[in-house]
């Protein structure tokens, strides 16, 4: 029977000008929860001591999984950063520019508390909550969680300095977003943002060249001018940054704002933004120090280990951002799937498709909770096993999940086929997004070295790891193998530098492993365990093997809440697993 819509179409159509409509497509993924729909963030944050949290997690996921509010993240990289040298009548303002969506993300992640929250409200789970906020938010967008990431980590690092932490504190901890390039004392709420690396020695900081000179005395909390050229400094347009500097007694810390204390503009001077492939609403410069002024924090000679207590948190937020990446890659490729038919039925119902979206969600599922798991030590560091555990995990995890996240993205962008390719959506900016924390913050070589680097200079740390994966011991016979493996390996150290990036990759599976054996389904652990650790080489996508119950898999990653009119329009039902 013909619609009223096709009888008036017949009618007004006398020439064939109309075509067709337009059926067999997807509607957008938008007006959903983040947080409702992910079956593995919801039980992670109660599993975590997060559970007290719940209710304004929901909301966040409700609010910021609105159509607008989606479209923000795609507004922010359309319309890019811009930076001016001067203004119009010649001075000296190193202004960057951004869109207001752009302003909009970074005010929410502000008033949020994703800069804060574990130091003003260090409770139970605080960093838990945090980190399950910053992964719904880095769904939108992953660029703006750059700075919102370095000021979040400076703290603990300016602590380490009491008369400037008491200065500088109470402005970086407030939940209020000022983005104008003006002195600090003129605002609420300011944001810091890093400047390590230099052109001549990029991850070898020690290489550094950059001059402090003392104005006056010499050492912890005195003030410095600083002289050189720093070949990234990430965010820009923040209130202060913290530098690596060499002083009279060897590579040290420094604090350096963009406007000195008597409110004229600091010689910190921005020469162009970086052209980035990703990342790209995040403004990246190359930057001039021409007697900038800085104050020293920490000890002289120290720069490093000051600077590692802020490293070290920026390194677990990249394991939030490509998990969140993974997450947004694998939602996409779901929701696609279940609208889109192929050869008489929904590409979501066809073995093989089922076996492919099984499989990234049994890498999606596996990222966050061993993410999460570090967010729980992060909560505990006075205990011992839980402060060893984030030191050799944090750098395991970070090489590790940062990793796996671009093939995640590419294989996504396969299951949606050509639309995935096109630049009205959103996968190629999850696919250009998809390799930027694998480099930021140290790249994996840099992760494999400092995790041989933990095993040696503090064996306690691997003594963390094997009873922290210990605890699954006898649940999966397949991964009680893999750490007998791995333990057997670990008593000849002579090799280890050739063979850090295998044996840090058997780490990282095997923690994953241990922790889906005890907090997920055994479907999924089982899978885990039977495609990433009784295989060896090279995991291709779509190769779960026999036995696996690939259609209850991908049923827990797609939740609730994600958008299938097709489906509703057809009365048609998710097919239960049989």
């Amino acid at each position: 029977m013909e619609t009223a819509a096709h009888q008036v179409a017949s009618h007004t159509d006398h020439y064939g000008a109309v075509t067709h409509e337009v059926i067999n497509q997807p509607h957008e993924l938008a007006d959903y929860n983040l947080y409702s729909s992910d079956r593995p963030l919801a039980e992670a944050v109660t599993r975590e001591n997060a559970q007290w949290a719940e209710n304004d997690l929901a909301d966040f996921g409700a609010r910021i999984g609105t159509s607008d509010y989606l479209d923000l993240g795609a507004q922010a990289n359309r319309n890019l950063p811009e930076y001016d040298t001067h203004d119009r009548y010649g001075r000296r303002v190193d202004l960057v520019r951004f869109h207001p969506s752009y302003h909009q993300l970074m005010k929410t992640s502000i008033e949020e508390g994703l800069h804060s929250s574990p130091w003003t409200d260090p409770r139970p789970g605080a960093h838990v909550a945090r980190a399950a906020r910053f992964y719904m938010h880095s769904q939108v967008e992953a660029g703006h969680g750059c700075p919102i990431t370095m000021t979040f980590a400076a703290t603990p690092a300016l602590k380490l300095q009491p008369e400037i932490a008491k200065e500088w504190l109470p402005k970086i901890l407030a939940r209020s977003y000022d983005p104008r390039n003006v002195p600090a004392d003129e605002k609420d709420g300011i944001t810091i943002g890093m400047a390590m690396t230099e052109k001549q020695g990029g991850s070898d900081v020690r290489a550094n060249t950059t001059r402090a000179i003392p104005i006056r005395t010499e050492g912890p909390g005195q003030p410095y001018e600083l002289v050189g050229h720093k070949f990234f400094v990430s965010a820009p347009m923040c209130d202060a940054f913290l530098v690596l500097a060499q002083a009279p007694g060897g590579l040290s810390c420094f604090l350096v704002p963009r406007w000195k204390p008597d409110g004229t503009k600091n010689p910190l001077q921005v020469l162009r933004l970086k052209k980035k492939m990703g990342n790209a609403s995040n403004a990246s410069s190359e930057t001039e120090l021409r007697g900038a002024l800085g104050w020293m924090i920490g000890e002289e000679g120290r720069g490093v280990p000051t600077i590692i207590e802020m490293v070290a948190m920026t390194r677990f937020d990249c394991m939030i951002g490509s998990s969140a990446g993974m997450r947004m890659a694998l939602a996409q490729a779901i929701d696609h799937c279940s609208q889109r038919a192929a050869f008489g039925r929904l590409l979501i119902d066809q073995p093989i498709m089922t076996n492919v979206l099984a499989d990234l969600a049994l890498e999606s599922e596996a990222a966050l909770t061993l993410t999460m798991r570090i967010a729980r030590a992060l909560d505990d560091r006075a205990d011992p096993h839980e402060a060893n555990l984030i030191r050799i995990g944090t750098a395991i995890g970070k090489y590790w999940i940062c990793k796996r996240t671009p093939s995640v993205a590419t294989e996504a962008m396969e299951c949606i086929g050509g639309s995935g390719v096109m630049e009205d959506g959103p996968m190629p900016r999850l696919f250009r997004e998809s390799p930027v924390n694998a480099i930021w913050e140290g790249s994996g070589n840099v992760q494999c070295l400092d995790v041989l680097r933990a095993m040696g200079k503090s064996p306690e740390t691997l003594e963390a790891y094997f009873a922290e994966v210990g605890k699954a011991e006898g649940g999966n016979a397949t991964l009680d193998a893999h750490i007998d493996d791995l333990r057997a390996d670990m008593r000849n150290a002579g090799d280890f530098e050739l063979r850090a990036r295998n044996l840090v990759d058997r780490l990282a599976t095997g923690l994953q492993a241990s922790l889906l054996v005890r907090h997920a389904p055994a479907y999924v652990a089982e899978a885990f365990c039977a495609s990433r650790l009784a295989s060896q080489g090279a995991h291709q996508y779509g190769a779960l093997p026999k036995g696996v119950d690939c259609r209850t898999i991908v049923e827990r990653a797609r939740g609730r809440g994600f958008s299938c009119p097709s489906l509703r329009e057809t009365g048609r039902s998710w097919p239960k697993a049989g």
